[in-house]
């Protein structure tokens, strides 16, 4: 029997369990209660009430979530367990909600028609955004069973350059895209590995190149239809107090260049524009 990542009834009840348990939590429900009483909602011909049904016996003897995960390698993928893993961390600040979020999401676009490409970059910006570990998370990413052995030599590849190489980099030269371009100039030109990525996601990460990867990943999911990867409060919270931070020090660099000007004689206050209050609109 295939493993449920294949199987579109399994996903489409996985994405519905992911999103009612966030929902629940949310409303303050302990998550044991919701569990045992979410599997009955759940269609009977899939396999995932009995797989509910473990989580919530292994959520009241071991008290983590992750767990029940882990111990269901032939129902929940590495990467699963994973992300409930890391959002059961204390030290990582990674909320449990935004780790439902984005099983749901991963679920939904398993049951929509999902593409290799598209899941490894949806798995790879989660890690990335939200500081899981590459190491640990793109391992975990390798060992989910859509992935064939090219795709997991890739993966592993990534896991051992990135931070050395742009993604941008890693992405156009696994595509055809790159294959394109060499042929313009050698003809003969054969990949000593496979084409991972289409041509398309290759013109779009030829065009990112060193540049933010987020604009890389905003690229993809405009015009290919990847998954939005979920933010969590904390990290955008992060990030707004960096915005903040920024604008301070640019307030500052002006008013010392102010001081400088002054000290010179040469003070001039047109360089430095009008008040923000005061731009026209």
């Amino acid at each position: 029997m295939s493993h449920p990542s294949f199987d579109r009834d399994e996903c489409i009840e996985q994405a519905y369990f992911f999103r009612v348990f966030r929902d629940r939590m949310a409303e303050n429900m302990p998550a044991q209660e919701v569990l045992m009483r979410l599997h009955e909602e759940l269609l009977s011909t899939t396999r995932l009430p009995m797989a509910v049904q473990f989580l919530a016996t292994e959520l009241k003897h071991s008290g983590l979530l992750a767990s029940g995960f882990e111990k269901l390698p032939h129902y929940f993928t590495p990467f699963q367990a994973f992300m409930i893993r890391q959002s059961e961390e204390e030290k990582k600040k990674f909320p449990t909600s935004t780790a439902l979020l984005f099983l749901e999401r991963e679920a939904k676009f398993k049951a929509d028609g999902f593409t290799t490409a598209g899941l490894f970059v949806y798995h790879f910006e989660t890690i990335a955004r939200n500081k899981l570990g590459y190491d640990e998370g793109l391992k975990a990413s390798s060992e989910d069973p859509v992935f064939d052995t090219d795709w997991r030599d890739y993966i592993d590849l990534v896991r051992r350059q990135v931070g050395t190489f742009d993604f941008s980099d890693l992405l156009y030269l696994r595509s055809s895209q790159y294959v394109a371009d060499q042929r313009r100039s050698k003809p003969g030109y054969e990949p000593p590995v496979p084409a991972l990525f289409a041509e398309k996601e290759g013109k779009i990460a030829k065009a990112s190149r060193g540049r933010d990867p987020l604009f890389l990943f905003a690229a993809l999911q405009r015009q290919l239809g990847y998954p939005e990867v979920p933010r969590s409060q904390a990290t955008d919270g992060v990030w707004k107090q960096l915005g903040l931070l920024e604008v301070k020090v640019r307030e500052l660099e002006a008013r010392l260049k102010m001081a400088e000007g002054e000290l010179r004689g040469n003070f001039d206050p047109t360089q430095f524009g009008k008040p923000d209050l005061l731009r026209d609109n």
